[in-house]
């Protein structure tokens, strides 16, 4: 079978196609998309990705979807970790603020404690 497309080849020669290719860049195309405020990804959100594929005719709400679940998932999780993240970092503004207010009453103290004038000096 090698041989007879070899000669096949041979008689009747192959033209070359030519493709011509889109020299637009990927960062071009995601900034226009960016310029015209449309999402980066736009599979990432939309009525077809976030709406349901059926309704009940008597209002009834549909199930999510698999990916729905994920998404909302997803963002639970993230929404907990932004507030954990806040809580830690109110705790340490609190914390450097009591470390300060804590060297400064001890500096008072070791002021208060110094020698006290005594004598004539005392009298002034």
């Amino acid at each position: 079978m090698n041989v007879l497309i070899k000669h096949a080849s041979l008689k009747y020669p192959i033209r070359q196609l030519c493709r011509s290719f889109n020299s637009t860049s990927a960062l071009e195309i995601k900034q226009w998309r960016v310029d015209r405020g449309l999402p980066v990804n736009r599979n990432a959100e939309g009525i077809l990705t976030d709406g349901p594929d059926y309704t009940y005719l008597d209002g009834r709400p549909t199930p999510l979807l698999h990916k729905q679940k994920l998404r909302m998932e997803k963002q639970q999780g993230y929404a907990s970790q932004i507030i954990e993240l806040s809580a830690e970092l109110d705790f340490a503004k609190e914390r450097y603020t009591n470390m300060l207010a804590a060297e400064e009453e001890e500096r008072q103290k070791i002021l208060s404690n110094r020698l006290k004038p005594k004598g004539q000096k005392l009298k002034k």
